[in-house]
């Protein structure tokens, strides 16, 4: 963030438009990046701030309605008792890849899209960064 801010700042007092329209594809980039699974009725967010997630989402992610909200749940499950499993042990597990626990209550209804999206961006993290939250191989 301090290097966006820096970038802009040089941008703006050298008057140099390589530098800025580098800058705006930076900050596009990353907004396009962001994803915003919420349950507003819940008041449950979650921002997943990961470059190439988005476009993965719209291009290689099975369709909305493909699986049962059912299964999006008991695979969430797993995945995320592993996933703060692993944010608590910083030594053992790569600490910039599982920064933040994630509070997922089993006996909640969050609803179908943000199970949907929290699945897939598992589904992604597994393999673009070759990790294993469970039992069985993520696959699309």
């Amino acid at each position: 963030m301090l290097t966006l801010l820096f970038i802009g700042i040089l941008a703006a007092s050298c008057n140099t438009t390589k530098i800025a329209s580098k800058t705006d594809r930076q900050t596009s980039s990353r907004v396009q990046d962001t994803v915003r699974i919420a349950n507003d009725s819940l008041e449950y967010e979650i921002l997943i701030i990961e470059p190439g997630f988005n476009s993965w989402l719209a291009s290689r992610a099975k369709p909305e309605g493909f699986y049962s909200q059912e299964y999006l749940e008991s695979r969430n499950r797993i995945y995320v008792t592993e996933w703060n499993s692993r944010v608590i042990q910083p030594q053992r597990y790569q600490s910039h890849l599982y920064e933040l626990q994630i509070d997922y209550q089993p006996f909640i209804d969050y609803g179908y899209d943000v199970n949907y999206k929290l699945y897939n961006y598992f589904i992604y993290f597994q393999l673009t960064y070759k990790q294993r939250l469970g039992p069985f191989e993520p696959r699309i």
